[in-house]
């Protein structure tokens, strides 16, 4: 099996605080892999060191790897912001820009470089009909982004996202302040991507981690207690604390 990201031996403090303890893990190409887990048990933390999100908090420190396509993405000559290009995020909460909805679009293709009017134009449209927005949008693509609704800002971020051509897409609960509607959309979208990328979503949500991913990951008290395919965990998790969380003994 091509795996697209592997971490290994992964150890990462605030301080003198350590949150994750010897994560071992690999995210194989073109699968959705979910992480599932209590609140404040390292789902989040983790996923923010496979873009390096976490060199933004001062006292973080990390030890132990993480490979994209084989290479360390914390080697001293990495570039960050290309990393970013390739590992793109879409956060909890929609974070629209103030902007329009087309320059939400168009806003990273232009700061790496991209200028031709016709290509950017095609960068929007290719995006927003991959984020199943398209149709919603495209009479009013000068209209603020602010003004979408909550579930079409959402979409509007993973647009935003895929239109730096990313190879893997991280989403840390990319559902949670949504409506079901809003929720089944990013879902069957999610389905539609991993033709084409490499998903690491992050959600307290049961159901949608049993219905959208490929391989599932139970994190506990910053540690992984294993991971599997989704149906194997489900189903017949190896370990009883995974069977006590996902039956809602405790979580």
């Amino acid at each position: 099996m091509q795996y697209k990201m592997q971490a290994k031996n992964l150890n990462l403090y605030y301080g003198s605080k350590q949150a994750l303890y010897n994560i071992s893990l690999n995210v194989p190409t073109n699968k959705v892999v979910a992480l599932i887990g209590p609140s404040g048990c390292g789902k989040s933390t983790f996923l923010k060191t496979l873009n390096r999100m976490n060199d933004l908090i001062e006292s973080v420190h990390i030890d132990g790897d993480i490979f994209l396509d084989g290479n360390d993405i914390y080697a001293p000559d990495t570039d960050i912001v290309y990393l970013r290009k390739r590992v793109g995020m879409v956060f909890q909460r929609p974070n629209p820009f103030p902007m329009s909805i087309y320059e939400n679009i168009a806003y990273g293709p232009r700061v790496h470089g991209l200028k031709n009017k016709n290509k950017l134009n095609e960068v929007v449209e290719k995006s927003l009909r991959s984020a199943a927005l398209w149709d919603e949008v495209k009479d009013r693509l000068t209209d603020s982004a602010m003004g979408m609704s909550g579930g079409q800002q959402q979409r509007l971020c993973i647009a935003r996202v895929l239109a730096v051509e990313p190879e893997v897409i991280l989403m840390d609960e990319p559902c949670s302040a949504l409506d079901p509607i809003s929720t089944m959309k990013i879902e069957e979208l999610v389905a539609e991507l991993k033709k084409n990328y490499t998903i690491v979503m992050v959600t307290h949500n049961m159901q949608q981690a049993a219905r959208v991913s490929d391989y599932t990951a139970f994190f506990l008290n910053g540690k992984l207690v294993e991971h599997d395919i989704t149906d194997v965990i489900f189903t017949n998790p190896a370990d009883k604390q995974t069977e006590d969380y996902i039956s809602g003994r405790f979580g």
